[in-house]
């Protein structure tokens, strides 16, 4: 059995590949929305109890192998899983989004430290945050004179803890929406984790308003570890460490 580490729009892509392949699958979320979208394969919803827990789960499930989808962002479980599968002799795979690159007519800022916030973005100025509510609370003390604009997708029941607001909503959004919001929310600039994949409607949308976009790198990722970014090439590693019913 495969365990699908999942989350994403690729882990949930992935997912109907294994589930028409036969694979045998599991997928796991971290439970941290309220209506996860569905997978076509046996989910599991919660974390696995630490990492004691986590190698327990890999033994009693009768894994064969993982595979990360996780956010690209979500490096504490990425540094994780690797550590224990290499100890466990389990085949890992990290399938991750290919990442963004600026454009013609983008007017990104490469970030490699929050610490550099707040000489990049001015005072007075409407921000909007598209780096979900995890990252909040290490931002929003960085920027205080600022409009912090967050969008979430489930609808938070505390106010906002700085100045600014709370959105909600539910990706992807398409670039004619991002469009249609920032018209809307006029903001000066826009903080974004360069998570990588298809959906760049914030982008294209921020590119064609000429909206300066604060771009924060990944974090590395583990030495030695095998990645793919195509479904198809993840998807064929899946058939050489899987099992099929």
């Amino acid at each position: 059995m495969i365990l699908l580490l999942a989350g994403s729009t690729e882990a949930r892509n992935l997912a109907g590949h294994l589930a028409s392949s036969g694979i045998k699958a599991v997928a796991s979320l971290a439970g941290v929305t309220d209506d996860p979208l569905t997978y076509p394969i046996e989910t599991r919803v919660g974390g696995f109890g630490g990492e004691e827990g986590f190698r327990a789960y890999l033994k009693e499930a009768g894994t064969t192998a993982v595979i990360d989808a996780t956010n690209p962002f979500a490096e504490a479980i990425t540094a994780r899983t690797a550590r224990v599968c290499r100890e466990l002799g389990l085949p890992y795979l990290l399938y991750e989004r290919k990442i963004w690159r600026s454009q013609p007519g983008d007017a990104w800022h490469h970030l490699y430290d929050l610490a550099e916030l707040p000489a990049m973005i001015p005072e007075g100025a409407r921000v909007f945050l598209a780096t979900g509510r995890q990252s909040l609370d290490r931002i929003g003390p960085l920027l205080p004179g600022r409009h912090l604009i967050c969008r979430v997708i489930d609808a938070p029941t505390q106010p906002f803890p700085y100045e600014g607001d709370w959105i909600t909503g539910r990706p992807p959004f398409s670039e004619a929406e991002e469009i249609a919001l920032f018209e809307r929310l006029k903001p000066d600039f826009l903080v974004v984790k360069n998570a990588g994949g298809a959906a760049r409607g914030k982008l294209d949308a921020a590119r064609k308003l000429g909206i300066p976009i604060a771009m924060i790198a990944r974090p590395p990722v583990p030495e030695g570890v095998e990645r793919r970014e195509q479904v198809l090439d993840a998807l064929e590693w899946a058939e050489t460490h899987g099992e099929t019913f």
